[in-house]
């Protein structure tokens, strides 16, 4: 049975959609669980009660991810109520400006790329000399998106920053191999977030999208919460600098050409 018994994870972007999802899961699992959030406080410590509901201990801490100060900061608090951080998922990010890139301004694009690539790096990088200190072993999970390999137009800024986020990640899978840190990636297609907020709302826009996914519904949190808890445990010590795909099918489609 998959178990996170004894473990502690830090998840960033724990204050709603999939990061959420993923802090109670990995709770329910037996976890404790350091939660970030960058403004929402609120939504923060609706995770936190849905994490302290299953008998696990957590916090939550404000950070900017794209902020070296502010991850250092992070780590010093976790590091502060907890002794070790075992699992790292790295689940905050901004969707695109949905600009072509004739209209994106270089502040629009870097603010993106920053969130998303940078704040994954420098995440990555203090969870890994964490786990050296400690003489090695760990989990980075990264999430992604299908536009991690899918590209759309519109969306030059999102695709170059989680298509980074990919090749960092395989990178990271070289180099932490032999210290037993996997790196690997989940990369969703239409989960119903609040990235995704006019099809949570407008379930006639929703379905519309829908009939262009082979299985022709959305994705749920949980679905990506469900992967990340297995790719968190024991169960796999054995596979790293992989990118597993929850989207219905949808990548498969569009490599058919269908929009």
């Amino acid at each position: 049975m998959t178990t996170l018994i004894n473990k502690t994870a830090l998840v960033t972007g724990g204050e709603s959609g999939i990061g959420q999802s993923i802090a109670a899961e990995f709770a329910l699992n037996g976890a404790d669980i350091i939660i970030t959030y960058l403004n929402d406080e609120a939504a923060a410590q609706a995770t936190l009660a849905k994490v302290k509901q299953t008998g696990r201990k957590g916090i939550i801490v404000q950070s900017d991810v794209s902020n070296p100060e502010s991850v250092e900061s992070l780590y010093n608090t976790a590091l502060e109520h907890f002794p070790n951080i075992d699992i790292l998922v790295n689940s905050a990010g901004v969707r695109s400006v949905d600009k072509y890139i004739h209209q994106l301004s270089f502040e629009e694009f870097e603010n993106t790329v920053r969130i998303n690539l940078f704040g994954t790096f420098l995440c990555c990088k203090k969870f890994v000399l964490h786990r050296l200190q400690q003489g090695g072993h760990g989990r980075i999970i990264n999430i992604t998106s299908i536009h991690e390999d899918v590209v759309s137009p519109g969306k030059t800024d999102y695709c170059a920053s989680k298509s980074g986020v990919r090749g960092l990640s395989r990178s990271l899978a070289m180099e932490l191999a032999d210290k037993q840190i996997t790196v690997n990636n989940i990369a969703p297609g239409m989960i119903l977030t609040r990235m995704n907020q006019k099809a949570v709302d407008d379930t006639d826009y929703r379905k519309d999208l829908e009939q262009r996914i082979p299985a022709k519904i959305s994705g749920t949190p949980l679905d990506v919460a469900k992967a990340a808890v297995f790719f968190a445990s024991d169960d796999a010590s054995y596979i790293t600098g992989t990118t597993q795909i929850i989207d219905g099918g949808l990548h498969l489609n569009r490599a058919q050409g269908s929009r």
